[in-house]
């Protein structure tokens, strides 16, 4: 074997721009532009200057890190040689904890076959899109709303987004979905919302849930495949005070037919990178998202699913777990939230929605037509987002990054990853910021 290495790099980039070499789809996927963001904050912070972070959908251990039973499981289960193939739908221990969890703290009913373990959110996702969703089939989501856009993309289905706004906190009404209901074949749904922070009404849901079956007895009078509901709740323990999450098959038992759960340890246990999620849905659709997956390969790995199983079976450990992660949270959130009214009552053209869920707040950032120091006009949310950047130090993600048409001054803001210091410090470095405009 040659000792000198070939270098194959004018090979590996292509020079005839002109033939296409990747599939229709693959050229259609565009990059997350929230790693693009990402990308610029990492340079500033690489040249000294204070930034805070409030892009990123994920939580910095150094400010919440996973519990620790969780952990030292993880590593009782490397120790024990856990290190092989899990079965393709989950581990059994995990997903008689995952009944037992919904049964316990949801008062949901599900038999075995309904759980289904994966990777995270994010393959069961794609799982659900490809079970149910052919080629040419019409999905209907709420914009502002995360990735659906892509999973549409990946599956050669049909958007129909429906445009929601700060009158209903970003949230679809019954009567938003239910006009969109003909022909489709997938909602999806995610409550608390990912990027608003804004939570469902019980009214809502019933409202939703009630159209669906509706739809559904209409469609089976006439022989036709049903609509299905994508309930993505992987937020849904991290509710603030005052916010009450329900689920579909808790108001109108019959959704548990056409309901396929999102959930995971991944934002209530502050667990992203340790990969464990589940799908909950009827049998037949589990069954075959099973199949899906595991010709993916999407399961997580062997010791995280054992030891989220005996984490699962401490339920004083998980409530007290989460009461002190919302802790820190709620008191970000709040802290963002109190600063931008403060900063609203000045005068400065800023408003924020109350958070009531998940890791988000809703902002509005809106001082179009003012001029920076530097002599730029501020026409859209992206110079608005650069100039907040570059000028205050703080980083955030415009609403169109979640599908959310037009310049209106929408952001979302995550405090996963910074200190309530950080948020205390940022605040009236934006004030200044914000007053500097001419």
């Amino acid at each position: 074997m040659s000792s000198t290495p070939v270098d194959l790099s004018s090979f590996v980039r292509p020079h005839d721009s002109t033939s296409p070499r990747v599939s229709a789809m693959a050229g259609k996927i565009v990059g997350s532009e929230i790693l693009k963001i990402a990308g610029e904050i990492r340079a500033l912070v690489a040249k000294g200057q204070p930034v805070c972070n409030l892009t990123v959908g994920d939580f910095d251990p150094k400010q919440f890190s996973i519990p620790e039973s969780l952990r030292q499981h993880i590593v009782a289960a490397y120790d024990a040689h856990e290190t092989n193939y899990p079965p393709s739908n989950g581990m059994p221990q995990l997903r008689d904890a995952v009944q037992r969890f919904y049964q316990r703290e949801l008062g949901l009913s599900y038999p075995l076959d309904s759980i289904l373990i994966a990777s995270g959110a994010r393959p069961v996702i794609y799982g659900i899109y490809r079970a149910v969703v052919d080629p040419g089939d019409t999905v209907v989501y709420p914009v502002p709303s995360w990735n659906n856009n892509h999973y549409v993309t990946m599956t050669g289905s049909k958007s129909v987004t429906v445009q929601c706004g700060p009158e209903t906190r970003f949230l679809p009404t019954r009567e938003m979905i239910e006009k969109a209901l003909p022909g489709a074949r997938l909602v999806c749904l995610n409550t608390p919302l990912n990027p608003t922070g804004t939570a469902m009404a019980r009214d809502m849901v019933l409202g939703v849930s009630e159209a669906i079956v509706r739809e559904n007895e209409q469609r089976r009078s006439r022989g036709e495949k049903p609509v299905y509901l994508m309930y993505d709740q992987i937020y849904w323990m991290l509710t603030a005070a005052g916010t009450e999450h329900v689920s579909p098959p808790q108001l109108v038992p019959e959704m548990a037919r056409y309901t396929i759960f999102v959930d995971g340890i991944s934002k209530a246990f502050a667990a992203t990178g340790v990969r464990v999620g589940w799908a909950i849905g009827p049998t037949d659709v589990i069954d075959r998202m099973s199949a899906i997956l595991g010709h993916v390969g999407a399961w997580a790995p062997r010791a995280e699913q054992i030891a989220t199983a005996k984490m699962l079976e401490e339920p004083g450990a998980c409530r007290a777990y989460v009461d002190t992660l919302k802790s820190g949270i709620v008191g970000r959130l709040s802290a963002l939230h109190e600063g931008f009214q403060a900063l609203k009552g000045h005068g400065l053209p800023v408003d924020s929605l109350s958070p009531e869920g998940a890791i988000y707040l809703t902002v509005q950032l809106a001082p179009f037509g003012k001029k920076t120091p530097a002599g730029q006009t501020l026409t859209t949310n992206e110079e608005v987002r650069r100039y907040v950047l570059d000028a205050a130090g703080i980083g955030i993600v415009p609403f169109q990054a979640f599908g959310y048409p037009g310049d209106t001054g929408w952001f979302r803001l995550s405090v996963g990853a910074v200190s309530m210091r950080e948020i205390q410090d940022a605040l009236p470095r934006l004030g200044e910021a914000l007053r500097a405009l001419a």
